[in-house]
């Protein structure tokens, strides 16, 4: 039986829960069909999904349909929940992405499609709620392939005959054809394309199958069911060496922590060692919130490994590497409000939904005596407001959000870091230099092992990996950069490791203070992606709103003359727009509709405004000095950061 795991991806509301429902129904994995409504849906146990109607957490089910076994993988729609969903894409063979035919391609159905790019994942499409429409499949069909790919196609047609899957139709063939050439050639010669052709090109995500329906009334979801059994293609079973992604980390009601994970080679047995000589207590495969305990797991399937510690989303175990580091990310920091509570209980709770959501950056602030998290937005504030009350019984708090800034450099340079107190002894030059946006810092090493060995060579890049590393400008998390190590030197007598520790941070730090000099530090901030929908006698008003918060917009031709609405879509800072949303419902007596996504890290628009504010002093942040240690007659002694070059004991390039 051909094993597959797909996941289901949508905005909010475009009816991905009522869709899972239905597929489960209809391959007899439910006996009754739960409606969102009545708060009774298969995946979305949680007291809290019920209550408000949307999916916050990742659920998994099974299902059996002719020689098809799909695992299926329901995941958050709201954009605040947007990193439980990234989580679950590193995992999956497909994806069935729900678009609403009422509400069309919005902003966040765009980010999910950016993301799917990311991670490569093979895309069928369920065009939902048709009933509610009066366009047809052909005119959605070409918003598809003008705002998604051309490759999105009517896999309804692709039949000579409906319900035969023997003889496929001409004109459908054709159309396939022209998204490769290669194919087409092909084609035009032989006159003839296969199935195994046409899967080839879903799995290398050239072509879309579409599909069209309603799931609430049960129509269009027995094709895309039969779709699937048809078009997808099992993952070649890998069969050593062991590897696995995991993609959540759980807790029970009764407090018992639950690894995700799904094989990508190899197989799983309880009581093998697994990380760091832990065992494998269990090996458990969900369906909703039941489960079944199985002596083994093989490649491909999913499962829940309770009991093991220090794993994370994203981590790959055995032969398979970490996921790529999550695209989105919070952009607003919050103190918590302990309201007269232990700070302790409180981290302590905190800490456990951060295992579970790495992307709330937990910290304690030693200078402010105060706990800060980060966060997407409302929704997520009163999610988590009512997970810390339900689970925990703490009645918390959070403040009006900061914006996260960061920090990057516009051009290289090289870094010297010296650690030489009495007994100690390290050297470290590091060439810092702008990478692209996005990307994070990286790390390497263009260092010859004749100038300073691997095991040195390894501490420096342990610690580089090993911190968080501060802009000079305000103190921000530094990101887009490359840090390279060059040169260094250790001494065959004094150097312990601890050395090379101090050396490497004090040479990231002394390059930064350069740059800060020369003026080639920049200031980052969040930016939005938008969509903002208003009448037309309003359409003055938000162009001069968002001309005024710094941002860009279009005004797109779709714009729904009808409806007397028009849809302006842009760009802007999160800073000017985060409080944006209640004054569109305040002008356009509530009928307007602000849709915000995270797009990115932009130069800040009033940088010399947020320096000013920031008032940040490098020289003085101890716990990420640029000046180094040098040693005379004896004793260390203290060389500011612009003196370091100049007494440098390697030659500095500069």
């Amino acid at each position: 039986m051909k094993q597959i795991v797909t996941g289901i991806v949508a905005h909010v509301d475009a009816g991905k829960t009522t869709l899972s429902e239905a597929l489960l129904y209809q391959t007899g994995s439910l006996r009754q069909l739960g409606r969102v409504d009545d708060q009774n849906t298969f995946l979305d146990p949680e007291k809290l999904e019920k209550q408000r109607g949307i999916t916050i957490f990742s659920h998994q089910a099974r299902l059996l349909s002719n020689d098809l076994e799909l695992t299926l993988l329901d995941t958050p729609g709201h954009v605040d929940f947007a990193s439980q969903t990234e989580q679950v894409l590193s995992v999956l063979d497909y994806a069935v992405l729900v678009i609403s035919a009422s509400s069309g391609i919005q902003g966040y159905t765009l980010t999910l499609w950016h993301l799917l790019v990311r991670y490569h994942v093979p895309v069928f499409i369920f065009v939902n709620k048709m009933d509610a429409t009066k366009k047809q499949q052909e005119q959605i069909i070409e918003q598809l392939q003008k705002e998604l790919s051309a490759g999105c196609l009517d896999f309804t047609k692709a039949f000579a005959h409906k319900g035969e899957s023997d003889q496929l139709n001409d004109e459908f063939c054709e159309s396939v054809a022209l998204c490769d050439a290669a194919v087409l050639d092909d084609y035009l010669e032989n006159g003839e394309l296969s199935a195994e052709t046409i899967q080839q090109m879903i799995i290398q995500r050239q072509v879309f199958p579409c599909y069209f329906g309603s799931a609430l009334k049960m129509t269009g979801t027995a094709d895309l069911l039969l779709g699937m059994e048809y078009w997808t293609r099992q993952a070649p079973v890998v069969s050593q060496p062991f590897g696995a992604q995991v993609f959540k980390i759980s807790h029970t009601k009764n407090d018992e922590r639950l690894t995700w994970v799904r094989l990508t080679g190899g197989s799983l047995h309880p009581k093998e060692v697994l990380l760091e000589e832990q065992k494998v207590n269990q090996l458990r495969i969900y369906n909703g919130s039941k489960y079944e305990v199985v002596p083994e797991v093989t490649c491909g399937q999913v499962c829940a490994i309770p009991g093991l510690k220090k794993t994370y989303p994203g981590q790959g175990l055995g032969n398979q590497t970490d996921a790529a580091q999550p695209k989105l990310a919070p952009v607003l920091n919050y103190a918590v409000d302990k309201k007269g509570q232990d700070v302790q209980v409180c981290l302590r709770a905190l800490r456990q939904l951060q295992d579970e959501d790495p992307q709330l950056h937990v910290t304690w602030s030693e200078e402010l005596k105060e706990i800060q998290v980060q966060l997407m937005g409302e929704i997520q504030i009163e999610v988590l407001t009512n997970i810390l009350m339900d689970r925990f019984g703490l009645d918390l708090g959070f403040d009006q959000g900061s914006i996260l800034y960061k920090e990057t450099i516009k051009s290289p340079v090289e870094g010297v870091g010296h650690f030489e107190p009495l007994r100690h002894y390290a050297e470290v030059h590091l060439r810092l230099e702008p990478s692209p946006a996005g990307s994070g810092l990286t790390f390497d090493s263009d260092c010859s092992l004749e100038v300073l060995a691997s095991n040195w060579q390894h501490q420096v890049l342990s610690n580089l990996q090993a911190k968080q590393h501060l802009g000079a400008l305000t103190g921000m998390p530094l990101t887009d950069m490359k840090i390279t190590l060059i040169s260094g030197k250790a001494s065959n007598v004094h150097t312990v490791g601890g050395d090379f520790r101090e050396a490497t941070w004090r040479a990231v730090r002394q390059g930064l203070m350069e740059l800060r000099q020369q003026g080639q530090c920049v200031l980052l901030e969040p930016w939005y992606q938008f969509n903002l929908q208003v009448g037309f006698e309003q359409v003055g008003r938000a162009m001069t709103d968002i001309e005024r918060m710094s941002g860009q917009f279009k005004i797109p031709d779709n714009s729904d003359k009808n409806s007397g609405l028009v849809t302006l879509t842009g760009q802007a800072p999160v800073s000017e727009m985060q409080d944006y949303a209640a004054k569109v419902r305040a002008y356009t007596h509530g009928k307007g509709q602000l849709e915000c996504v995270f797009a990115g890290y932009f130069p800040c628009h009033n940088m010399t405004e947020i320096v000013a504010q920031q008032d940040y002093d490098p020289v003085s942040d101890l716990d990420n000095t640029p000046g180094s240690v040098f040693c005379a007659h004896g004793a260390g002694y203290p060389v500011a950061w612009d003196k370091v070059p100049e007494m440098a004991h390697v030659e500095y390039s500069n």
